[in-house]
């Protein structure tokens, strides 16, 4: 098949274009300078164009049989009123842009489209087990997915499969959650985030790679499918397994209020979490190499 991957220079995009190559599949991705070209692995076209503006990139993009879209500002920083505005705008805008170019195809030329989102789409804070016909939450982020979706959706009035792909927090080597949380680790100064008691719905990135190109061959599959590992676990037992595997104590809890403090409202994502399962990916007979975080851990981190 043939793939574009918008956001394909970032950690989880890099990650999916080596697996989509590996698999022998035609991949472009776009980049926004000469410098994003060469971070590309081998085997991947380069389209130069912004992801946020119409432009000469979407005319590959509409020819390809599957457009990815992983566009999106990273959401761990303070929420001033800038970054509120471009963690919105760079997924919608980047989204509708994606529509854009599906728009192109001639009349019942088909396609799909595979868009990210987020578990931030649920109400989470609860043991409640969420599969994807969960309702959505409410606050910032769950604002931002359903937003985000809802762009997405109108790919169908093109005749385009579209799937969204609600990621939970990505683990893998080089980057994501765990390049943040492994230097105090590494120093024996790890712990547990506020009561530890949260729910963590995490995916190995290899896993995610591989789901994104089981998505894209299920033609059957469209609408929201959850992409987190079938066994969610609580902070502290995230924490134990991490500590575990790097043959460290994690005896440092990080209190509520401090971590309010530190990071402002990311902090009750963090402190919140969603108990999600990927029920539709089970479903349809997905195979998970990494069902386990101590497995995923191990396999990332050689403990």
């Amino acid at each position: 098949m043939r793939f574009f991957v918008m956001g394909g220079t970032g950690f989880v995009g890099t990650a999916l274009l080596c697996h989509l190559v590996q698999a022998g599949h035609e991949v472009a991705a776009l980049v926004r300078s000469a410098a994003g070209e060469k971070t590309l692995p081998p085997g991947v076209a380069a389209v130069a164009g912004n992801p946020l503006e119409p432009g000469g990139w979407q005319e590959p993009a509409a020819a390809a049989d599957v457009l990815v879209n992983l566009v999106g500002r990273p959401i761990f920083a303070r929420w001033t009123p800038t970054v509120r505005r471009e963690i919105l705008e760079t997924r919608v805008r980047s989204t509708r842009m994606a529509v854009a170019a599906l728009a192109r195809r001639a009349p019942g030329a088909g396609g799909t489209l595979i868009n990210a989102n987020a578990v931030g789409w649920y109400r989470g804070g609860s043991d409640e087990i969420l599969a994807e016909d969960a309702p959505p939450g409410d606050g910032f982020l769950a604002e931002v997915a359903r937003s985000w979706q809802a762009e997405a959706e109108k790919a169908r009035d093109h005749g385009t499969r579209v799937v969204v792909t609600r990621f939970g927090t990505v683990l893998g080597p080089g980057g994501g959650a765990l390049d943040r949380l492994l230097p105090p680790f590494r120093f024996g100064l790890g712990g547990r985030l506020g009561s530890g008691r949260q729910w963590f719905s995490w995916i190995h990135v290899a896993d995610l790679a591989r789901a994104v190109t089981f998505l894209a061959e299920r033609k059957d599959l469209e609408g929201p499918v959850n992409l987190a590992a079938p066994n969610p676990v609580r902070n502290a037992e995230f924490t134990r397994a991490l500590a575990r595997v790097l043959h460290r104590p994690a005896l440092l809890p990080v209190p509520a209020p401090l971590l309010r403090l530190l990071l402002g409202e990311v902090a009750e994502v963090i402190l919140r979490g969603e108990r999600v399962v990927p029920k539709r990916l089970l479903e349809a007979g997905f195979e998970f190499r990494f069902p386990t975080v101590e497995a995923a851990l191990r396999d990332i981190l050689g403990g």
